[in-house]
């Protein structure tokens, strides 16, 4: 531990879990931890354990866990500049760091999350001064899988007694016009895919869901709510519960993937259903699924609204209306080209689950497609994709007014 500011000891019955270092007093917090960057990453292996070093510019304090299916180490720490490549660890020849990745987690909050090619304890998690200044050291090392789970199981029942704290609760927009809640798939320390060039998918898909935010406020006939308007990670649930509880007319979530048949090309629309279309859109659903995972959560199955009649007659209705919402999409993008020969889908992706809300994803294109990729980062051609799903949304909403979908009378499923 640093000698700059005093440290919380662990006792040894915690067994793994890395020591969080606790800085005299809140201003001195604030100072120590005032616009921290990473410059720099790098792994070094070891006979018999493995570092994994970020070059900083501050010493911001560090927590680290182990998390399993799949076995990940997370570091925690304060926002923090990420002044690297995003794509810098997706790919390391190291015997048990198999890849990393960083990022926003959370307002206020960084994340780095080790993918490990098998169990490990953490030895070290901690920022500190060495030669060449501030530096955050995770020292990992292999372990039995005995060892790993009950730290695993350790981990969860701290969190149980101990759970996060809520994110503040935002007040409510006016209902007396439509919104449609823009989703950019990803983001933060969830890179999503990543094109030959470095392309990331995060970035790809924020920068269509501003420009079709503003091609809809241009229209006046809509509001636009983002599900997130900067890098910063956001989990599927929270996404869905968003649209819920702004009362949202249409839900769209935005990506561009990537396939292993490069040749593949052009653009998507999904809906939600419990069978899917086909087995590329299955394939497609269980990926987008386990999104959570590279933020190092848990992937866990959303309990299911209890079924009435009501509940079953509104996302009969709503499902229906994103099916219409979807052929409406596919009409007006036909008018920009770059359509996938198959480009009205569907499966069980969980961000579409709303049973109260028309759903659908667009995948703009495959960033593994040489075709696709020209036109997802081309400003011009963004511009023209975003007017004419703007005009799609326009479209629909004329067709299908909000009172026309919601029944009389019927207060909204909470």
């Amino acid at each position: 531990m640093r000698a700059a500011a005093p440290s919380l000891l662990i006792p040894a019955g915690f067994g793994l879990l890395a020591a969080v270092a606790l800085l005299a007093s809140p201003a001195a917090a604030e100072e120590q931890h005032k616009e921290v960057s990473a410059l720099a990453a790098r792994i070094e292996a070891l006979p018999d354990r493995s570092r994994l070093l970020f070059d900083l510019t501050g010493l911001p304090p560090v927590t680290a866990h182990p998390v399993a299916n799949p076995p990940r180490i997370i570091v925690d720490l304060p926002e923090t500049l990420f002044r690297m490549e995003a794509n810098a660890g997706l790919s390391t020849t190291d015997k048990l760091i198999k890849s990393y990745r960083y990022g926003t987690f959370a307002p206020g909050r960084s994340r780095v999350v080790i993918d490990l090619s098998g169990p490990a304890e953490i030895l070290k998690a901690d920022s500190e001064v060495v030669v060449g200044g501030p530096r955050l050291i995770i020292e990992l090392a292999p372990t039995s899988a005995a060892h790993f789970a009950a730290t695993v199981a350790q981990q969860a029942r701290l969190q149980a007694t101990n759970p996060p704290p809520l994110p503040p609760q935002t007040a409510k927009p006016s209902t007396d016009q439509l919104l449609v809640v823009i989703d950019p798939g990803h983001g933060g320390v969830d890179m999503g895919a990543t094109g030959k060039n470095g392309e990331l998918e995060k970035d790809v898909v924020l920068e269509f869901a501003r420009a079709l935010r503003r091609k809809i406020e241009d229209a006046g006939q809509a509001r636009v709510l983002l599900t997130r308007d900067r890098d910063t990670f956001l989990p599927l649930a929270d996404r869905v519960r968003i649209a819920r509880d702004n009362n949202a007319s249409l839900f769209i979530s935005i990506h561009a993937d990537t396939l292993a048949a490069p040749l593949v090309e052009g653009a998507t629309v999904y809906t939600v259903s419990e069978r899917a279309s086909d087995a590329g859109a299955a394939r497609m659903a269980e990926k987008e699924n386990l999104a959570d995972q590279a933020a190092g959560l848990e992937s866990k199955a959303e309990a299911e609204e209890v079924g009435d009649i009501l509940f079953e007659l509104t996302r009969r209705e709503t499902r229906a209306y994103s099916r219409q919402f979807s052929h409406s999409l596919i009409s007006f993008w036909k008018e920009v080209g770059a359509l996938n020969k198959n480009p009205r889908r569907s499966a069980g992706f969980v961000v579409l689950k709303a049973f109260d809300v028309p759903s659908v994803l667009l995948e703009l294109g495959y960033l593994s497609s040489d075709k696709d990729l020209a036109r997802l980062t081309s400003q011009d051609w963004r511009e023209r994709a975003a007017q004419k799903t703007a005009e799609a949304i326009d479209a629909f909403f004329s067709a299908h007014s909000r009172e026309a979908r919601a029944p009389a009378g019927a207060a909204r499923p909470q």
